[in-house]
């Protein structure tokens, strides 16, 4: 006897008599909640047999609902299970609430009969258990089923945007001879990074936490690649009598996640244009007044030019792999990246981090990306001896070129059971 099973006891004495339920209604709700209640399917193969040994088809409060087979008959019915297994599996039934030992004085199951021929005393299992928490075996069976839809869904929208993504590297290599310049390998490297971490047999949570980064890694390469097309079809065309169009801004901003934008100021003289060669001056409004003007440009040079700077991740990957920054968020949450800065000047000082060093970073990786790393640092603060000198280490090798944030993050949601742990 425990205290559960004694509160299970004083629950089944206070079933209403009007309670009523189908008995095989009843079953298959156990069956959908399986997972929720924490026994076997061979336990409710067992409790199934019990059940066809009550002769109504429907569960009654008025009723004794007292089963009393014994273990040779219940093998029969349990398709042979041994006399060992019903007895543990019946422990496990009784365990977990859904039956009572009704036990007589010699511990047999047996019903004694008044004169009329009805049961007036019986000594076996009750059922009084599945009758009294039937709302609740509905309410986890209906929670278990929608949980199992979402799981497919997931599934489905992870597997088509795999494929999409797929497709849309394929074309890029198509349009670039076969090969890949340095934006879509860095993409390319990032879906390999992804992939590798999902498991075989993914959870909902980590599915979930997948898909975040797949439809942004999607998305960055289809305006990539339109971009690119609408860059490459700028060009004029003599044959045609359509005005020749011109572009004076070439300085295009990509939404690609991890990649590089140039900074203000720096490489802007050596943009394609009519400008002469020896004049080194920036392309301004006062050249088009004087009859200056740039020539369409194809795409510019991808690779990343010293001190570029990368894009930031999304926000919501951010917070998934670095969950403590929450809590130094406006009321414990975060819900922007002017909040999410906000909160990593405040972690800075925390951890120690000089200012100088904090705005050095910010200098080579962008503001956002700084502030990422910093919530990165906060997540191993027990395992990194100096904030501060860790980034700077990590603010030089981003400047060599040797350092991206998409394993650091890819590591840190591992770790936090995002994306390869098991969540308890």
């Amino acid at each position: 006897m425990t205290y559960g099973m004694l509160a299970d006891q004083l629950a089944a004495q206070s079933i209403d008599e009007d309670a009523c339920v189908n008995k095989w209604k009843l079953y298959r709700w156990l069956c959908e909640a399986r997972p929720r209640l924490g026994i076997s399917d061979r336990a409710l193969s067992l409790l199934n047999a019990l059940l066809s040994f009550y002769p109504k088809a429907e569960l009654r409060g008025a009723d004794g609902l007292i089963v009393f087979p014994s273990n040779a008959q219940l093998s029969l019915r349990a398709h042979g299970m041994a006399e060992a297994t019903i007895r543990r599996h019946i422990a496990a039934l009784v365990e977990a609430g859904l039956l009572i030992r009704r036990d007589s004085a010699n511990g047999k199951r047996f019903a004694r009969r008044d004169a009329e021929g009805d049961i007036g005393q019986a000594f076996g299992f009750s059922l009084a258990p599945l009758l009294q928490r039937a709302a609740e075996f509905e309410e986890l069976a209906a929670s278990v089923a929608a949980e199992r839809l979402q799981y497919h869904d997931l599934k489905e929208r992870l597997t088509i945007c795999r494929r999409d993504i797929v497709k849309l590297f394929q074309v890029a290599a198509e349009e670039n001879g076969g090969e890949d310049d340095s934006e879509i390998a860095q993409m390319r490297s990032l879906y390999r990074d992804v992939m590798s971490a999902l498991p075989r047999h993914p959870e909902t949570t980590e599915i979930d936490a997948i898909l975040v980064v797949l439809e942004a890694l999607r998305e960055n390469l289809v305006k990539y690649l339109t971009i690119r097309h609408e860059t490459e079809n700028i060009n004029g065309n003599h044959a045609h009598s359509e005005r020749h169009k011109q572009n004076s801004n070439t300085q295009h901003q990509y939404e690609l996640e991890p990649s590089f934008e140039k900074k203000q100021g720096k490489n802007r003289e050596t943009a394609n244009s009519t400008v002469p060669a020896d004049d080194n001056r920036a392309f301004t409004p006062r050249d088009s007044e004087r009859g200056i003007s740039r020539q369409p440009v194809s795409y510019p040079d991808l690779d990343p030019p010293d001190g570029a700077v990368m894009k930031p991740f999304p926000l919501g990957m951010v917070l998934s792999a670095c969950p403590e920054m929450n809590n130094y968020g406006l009321g414990g949450t975060i819900s922007s990246w002017r909040e999410f800065l906000s909160a990593a000047i405040l972690v800075r000082s925390m951890l120690g981090v000089s200012p100088s060093a904090f705005e050095e970073a910010c200098a080579v990786m962008g503001p956002e990306n700084a502030a990422t790393a910093i919530a990165c640092i906060l997540e191993r603060a027990g395992h990194i001896n100096s904030a501060g000198g860790y980034l700077r280490d990590l603010t030089r090798r981003t400047e060599r070129g040797e350092f991206s944030l998409g394993p650091m993050l890819m590591a840190q949601l591992r770790a936090n059971g995002e994306i390869a742990g098991k969540r308890a």
